[in-house]
Parts: C-alpha cells; sequence; structure tokens
C-alpha cells in the first residue's frame, strides 16, 4: 500500500504557501539567502509565512510532530524563526488548520491547500528494515528516518528525487499504473517496445513549483548534519527544475561543484505542437532532451582536501584508473528491457550508469552510501556491486517491496562499463 495523502472537500479554500520572498529581496549570503532584507537583526516574515511554514512541514511527515520538532523543522525550511511565533500559530490555528494529538503532538487538518498535500488520516504501516549484503534498505519518510540520524554518518548521498512530489502523489501513481497519464506522459509503443512513462514537467504550476522549491530546502537542511565533510550529494535532475532544486541545496549550505551529464536520448521534448501537427509540421515546440543533468553538492571540508580525506575519507571523486580522472560526462543508453523487467519503476536509472557514479563519490572506496529516495533499489544494486556500504529509505510500499526482490538481481546483472575501474 503506497503512503498516500487524500483531500476531503474543504469548508474554505486557503491560498497558496510562500515560501520564499520575492527574489528581488533576497540576499546572496549562504547562510541567511531565504531570508527577506532586513534593517534590524530581529527576523521578520510576511503575514502567514510562519503557518505556510508550520503547514509544510507537518505535510512532509508522516507522524505528528511535537513543538520542538515543528520549531526545528520551520527554521530549517525559512530561517530563525522565535519560538514565541511557532506556539502563538499553533495555538491561534487549532482547531481551524491544525490537530492537536495526545501529548502536544500535531498534525494538519484534513483541508485543501493548492501546492500542499497533507498528511494520511492514519499512521502508516512501516515494514521492518532489510539488508541485502552490505546494504540496508528502510520502508519510512525520509524527513523522519534523517531526523533520527546522528551527525557524520553519511559519505555521500546519490539519489533521484520524486520532483514537486505532485507526480508521485496517490492519484498520480494510480493513473500512471493504470495507463490513464495525468502528469505522465505515457509514450506510445514503437516497434512493439512499450516505453516508459514520463513526468510532464511542464504542467507543474506556480504553486507546485513552490512545493518543489521548499521540499528540497527542507531536505537539505536535515541531510547536511548527517553529512560527513567533503561528502558529495548528487542528485538527479531535469533541465526545466534543476535551477530551482540547486537554490534550495545552495541555501543549505552545500557547496556547488557542478554537474555529472547523462547524455542520453529521451522521448522528452521535439514534439509538434498539440492538435495541429500537419499544420506545423516543421515546428518543434521544444528542443528534443538529449541530456539530464544530475547536480553535485559537497559539504564545506575541513581543512585542505587532503586533510579531510585522511579524517573522513571524502572530498573528491574516486579515478576510473590511475591515469584517467572521473569525467563529468557519461554516454548512457535508455535503461535496459531486462532491468525494467525485473524492476519496473517508472524512473528507473540504468545499472552501467549508476555503478560508474556510485563508484566514483567515495574517493577512497571507504563509507556508506546513502540513497533517501531509493526506489527500486537501482542506487543500492550498484553500491552493492562496487563493494561499499549503502543505506535506502523508501516511502512507497509497492517500491519497497520491489527493491527488496530487485537488488540482489540488479547486482548480478553484467554490463559493458563494468571494466572501467571497477
Amino acid at each position: 500500500m503506497m503512503v498516500s495523502w487524500s483531500w476531503r472537500a474543504p469548508a474554505r479554500r486557503l491560498a497558496a504557501p510562500s515560501f520564499f520572498p520575492p527574489r528581488r529581496l533576497l540576499t546572496t549570503d549562504v547562510q541567511t539567502s531565504i531570508l527577506p532584507v532586513m534593517e534590524t537583526n530581529s527576523p521578520r516574515y510576511a503575514p502567514g509565512r510562519v503557518r505556510d511554514a508550520i503547514l509544510q512541514v507537518l505535510s512532509l511527515s508522516s507522524k505528528p510532530l511535537s513543538v520542538k520538532e515543528i520549531e526545528d523543522r520551520v527554521c530549517q525550511a525559512i530561517g530563525p524563526t522565535p519560538t514565541s511565533s511557532v506556539r502563538s500559530y499553533l495555538r491561534l490555528n487549532t482547531p481551524d488548520l491544525f490537530v492537536r494529538e495526545t501529548r502536544g503532538l500535531y498534525q494538519v487538518k484534513q483541508l485543501e491547500i493548492p501546492g500542499i498535500e497533507a498528511p494520511a488520516a492514519l499512521p502508516p504501516a512501516w515494514r521492518p528494515a532489510v539488508a541485502i549484503g552490505r546494504a540496508r534498505l528502510f520502508h519510512a519518510d525520509c524527513f523522519d528516518w534523517l531526523e533520527e540520524q546522528g551527525e557524520n554518518s553519511i559519505h555521500a548521498v546519490l539519489t533521484d528525487p520524486p520532483y514537486g512530489l505532485h507526480e508521485y502523489t496517490a492519484e498520480q501513481q494510480e493513473k500512471m499504473r493504470n495507463g490513464k497519464g495525468g502528469v505522465w506522459r505515457i509514450p506510445p509503443s514503437f516497434d512493439g517496445h512499450a516505453r516508459a512513462p514520463l513526468p510532464r514537467f511542464t504542467t507543474l504550476t506556480p504553486d507546485q513549483l513552490d512545493e518543489l522549491q521548499s521540499f528540497f530546502s527542507v531536505w537539505a537542511r536535515l541531510l547536511l548534519p548527517r553529512l560527513v565533510p567533503g561528502a558529495h550529494v548528487v542528485v538527479a535532475s531535469n533541465p526545466l527544475v534543476s535551477y530551482l532544486v540547486a537554490g534550495s541545496l545552495a541555501n543549505a549550505g552545500l557547496e556547488r561543484r557542478g554537474e555529472i551529464i547523462r547524455l542520453v536520448m529521451t522521448l522528452r521534448g521535439g514534439d509538434r505542437p498539440k492538435a495541429a501537427h500537419e499544420e506545423f509540421r516543421e515546428v518543434s515546440v521544444m528542443a528534443r532532451s538529449m541530456w539530464e543533468p544530475w547536480l553535485v553538492f559537497r559539504k564545506p571540508i575541513e581543512g585542505r582536501v587532503q586533510d579531510n580525506l585522511r579524517k573522513w575519507k571524502t572530498g573528491g571523486f574516486r579515478r576510473p584508473s590511475a591515469d584517467r580522472p572521473f569525467g563529468d560526462v557519461i554516454r548512457s543508453a535508455p535503461t535496459r528491457k531486462d532491468e525494467r523487467a525485473i524492476a519496473p519503476h517508472p524512473s528507473l536509472k540504468p545499472q552501467a550508469f549508476l555503478r560508474q557514479v556510485v563508484r566514483a563519490v567515495l574517493p577512497l572506496g571507504e563509507g556508506v552510501v546513502l540513497d533517501p529516495f531509493a526506489g527500486a533499489g537501482s542506487t543500492l544494486a550498484a553500491a552493492e556491486f562496487a563493494g561499499y556500504e549503502s543505506i535506502g529509505v523508501e516511502k512507497d510500499a509497492r517500491y519497497f517491496d520491489m527493491a527488496c526482490e530487485a537488488i540482489p538481481k540488479l547486482v548480478r546483472l553484467k554490463r559493458a562499463s563494468d571494466t572501467q575501474g571497477l
């Protein structure tokens, strides 16, 4: 069963949340870049901004949160916030927006708020964690899971997140699984071969783009303390939304270190105008996508790179060989049919590509690789192939079960790229 969020008919419609002020009001300092420029040292937010931040952090959690947990996550989302403001908003907006559970725990009331999804009415039934070789797979909400981890415990992150979350809601997933599309584009079959669904990022509304930005801001601020200094964070993205993700990660305190370009022909873009194919036969609405950006960030190192390598085993990329550095352009084919048969996840990335990147993110071959949005477990399979320890966190019960079955089978596959530094 997927951990789904659904809405009841609202008594009233609330304005969409705004977590980030207009860009002209932003400073460029990493520590304060999501705060409005103010003449005083005391943060003053636009009316409703603290309330919207509380709504966001509660909606991103799969469980009710205590006041202290809400305070911490609000500060991670919008910056320093007085404790009195959080407590006042909770008190003044309960029971209209928030529900106070036993022992002072709060969750969001079932209301329609554009851009924010409501938490499930019942707590999810999490499956026990599973060990597969050196990999550990957790059925959990990654926000809640991250908050429980110790500092300096993760050496690298490689992940392909659910962008905007809209396409991974219960409604959109059900449409995709039933072949009805929704935000997912169901491509036609060619030569008898079915093509994997693709999310239509051009359909995301301004509210959903705001949701995406705030989602990654909270995620990155939760992640940062758990990373060792010099840990790389490599995030699969899309040319249409990568700027929002990159801004959120940079604002959280991670250093931008470039991009890894996956050269791959996709079915995204290149289409003629809808319902006017014959009239505009020589026109493409968008350029045909032939590459995929993987954003590269790093937690600031301690001292020099060589000092950080000695202490934390991180700070650089592992070379494929002594005379060849790791490059940021990797030629790749679409995910092969045999892999999709093992792990029929809509965003499955090929082992030939993942094995190269996973191997590179631990420069000395030591440490733990985390995929907080594990999906069908392809990153964990690549880490297992490389002989690395890894951790995966997956919220969707269907994909968690799929990963448990798929990881050992993906590890056993042979690929031509396996001889490149492995």
